[in-house]
């Protein structure tokens, strides 16, 4: 495409220089710049790309994008526009010819369940031959390949050539987990959604928006802003009717040629439970999606997935998919990275490891599995370092209050005390009956709990040491008890000051269960 054609598909505030180019490339980092490609200077978190736009033209970029009035850049072309990200995803679309457009394209937001709801939905469009492509949180992935996922949502010109890829690859359908820091920095601008998914809003993210009501606004443009805009003939929300802001949502919604579904356990919504089993062993029985009823056998486990399965149903039915395509798509879809995933072992106990790291889902995930649990309760987590430090005592109080045995330890500390972090999160927790016990206590505590006494006594460790934490959670634990392992998921590594070390809290758990059972 030549310059002067990205002109007309956003308005520009003044354009100088060689407009006529053609452009074989486009990229926002000046490393990447050279010849014939077109750089966009975005001013990120930690750093502005206007800083280096002297840079990029050095490295023989073609012309620069950038949004700052006092600049006259010195390149063969310089465009100032008003938003650089918003052109930059307009452009981007454009010049990867709108694969999304070729897709039957689903958005998944919300604070909590994206990963899991997305799996669900990959699965069930893979059983019903629509040869599906993911874009998340664990990865980046479409016809058995695989890429690392650096952000949930990639960056708007890294995502449209993923779609690009994936059209070529012949894959048909995407399931995209919308991030509110992609939303509201419109990262997905110029995407074709069929269909969005609201799953849930709580508390996360405050370190970047302002508060609730900012944090809802960005996740609510994927429908009143993406989603209205896209050109696809026939669009829907489905959205989990039991949320506090859904009701506000389903109101913006109203009146703009959206179909609107509703899924939750209550018997008002479009997609319901009408009888489900629920133990270790995973979820059975029928739901009904409108005036249809499906039945499901799922092995994953908790009310939380329940909920998944309900607005992963909502998409199927959207879609007019087969039933049976997708009681298949549910039944086969065994676990998910990090999200109560199961750490087998030989102690007669179940690991669970989960990425819950708000306090929401921490509240959602400990109601999940305390129904399921024969023993006691037994839950490991942290708070991240450099983020909200509001939620830690909230965290805090919900993990005494909900579990039998807590042991708090460092989740990504980053550049702060590990100890201090903790200290804040056990604020909280000495708002419950929860009593602080030592390591020392331990084995009296293990011989306690092995006798038929009733209710136990509620009790915390404080451990920094993650490996430590959980083989503290193991050797509490007796056959029958579950171990919850919370807050990292499927990451596999631990940021401690600025060195970013190895650890995955599955491959953790199992290595220290085995060492137990004397493996």
């Amino acid at each position: 495409m030549h310059i002067r054609e990205f002109l007309a598909i956003d308005g520009v505030e003044r354009a100088n220089g060689d407009l006529e180019q053609e452009i074989n490339g486009l990229t926002y980092d000046s490393r990447q710049a050279g010849p014939g490609r077109l750089f966009f200077a975005v001013v990120g978190e930690k750093v502005d790309g206007h800083d280096y736009i002297e840079e990029a033209v050095r490295r023989g970029a073609a012309a620069v994008v950038f949004s700052r009035r006092e600049l006259s850049p010195k390149a063969p072309a310089a465009i100032q526009v008003k938003n650089v990200r918003r052109t930059m995803a307009l452009w981007a679309g454009e010049f990867f010819s709108r694969p999304s457009e070729r897709l039957t394209l689903v958005g998944v937001t919300g604070t909590n369940g994206k990963t899991t709801l997305s799996y669900l939905v990959e699965s069930i469009l893979q059983a019903a031959g629509l040869e599906p492509g993911v874009i998340g949180t664990v990865n980046y992935r479409y016809q058995g390949r695989e890429f690392p996922s650096h952000h949930t949502t990639p960056e708007a010109i890294d995502l449209q050539q993923m779609l690009a890829e994936m059209c070529r690859a012949g894959v048909r359908s995407v399931a995209l987990e919308a991030s509110s820091h992609a939303l509201a920095q419109e990262r997905v601008r110029a995407l074709a959604f069929d269909i969005g998914v609201f799953t849930n809003l709580s508390r996360d993210h405050l370190d970047y928006h302002r508060d609730m009501e900012d944090y809802f606004l960005a996740k609510s443009r994927l429908f009143t802003d993406y989603l209205s805009a896209s050109p696809k003939p026939n669009k829907a929300a489905v959205i989990y009717g039991e949320d506090p802001r859904a009701q506000e949502l389903f109101a913006m919604l109203r009146g703009k040629n959206i179909e609107l579904w509703s899924y939750g356990e209550g018997p008002q919504w479009d997609v319901r439970p009408l009888r489900v089993e629920r133990d270790v062993k995973g979820l059975r029985g029928t739901v009904q999606a409108r005036e249809t009823t499906i039945e499901v056998n799922s092995p994953l486990v908790g009310a939380a997935n329940l909920q998944n399965i309900l607005g992963a149903i909502g998409v199927a039915a959207v879609l007019r998919l087969d039933r049976r395509a997708i009681a298949e798509g549910v039944e086969k879809l065994r676990s998910v990275p990090g999200r109560l995933e199961k750490v087998p072992n030989r102690l007669g106990i179940t690991i669970l490891v989960d990425y819950a790291h708000s306090p929401d889902a921490l509240e959602k995930v400990l109601g999940a599995v305390r129904p399921i649990t024969h023993g006691k309760l037994i839950t490991v987590f942290g708070c991240g370092g450099d983020r909200d430090r509001g939620k830690r005592p909230v965290m805090g109080e919900i993990a005494g209050r909900l579990s039998d045995v807590t042991v708090l330890t460092s989740d990504n500390p980053r550049s702060e005390s590990p100890m201090a972090i903790l200290d804040e999160v056990e604020a909280g927790m000495r708002r419950t009956e929860a009593m602080k016990l030592s390591v020392s206590s331990l084995q009296s505590r293990v011989v306690e709990a092995r006798t038929p006494t009733p209710e136990p006594k509620r009790g915390y460790f404080m451990e920094a040491d993650r490996r430590t934490a959980i083989n503290i959670a193991l050797s509490s634990a007796r056959p029958g008890d579950l171990v919850l392992i919370a807050g990292k998921g499927h990451e596999d590594y631990q940021i401690l000051s600025t060195e970013k070390i190895h650890f995955d809290d599955r491959e953790v758990a199992r290595e220290e269960a085995e060492r137990r059972a004397g493996g």
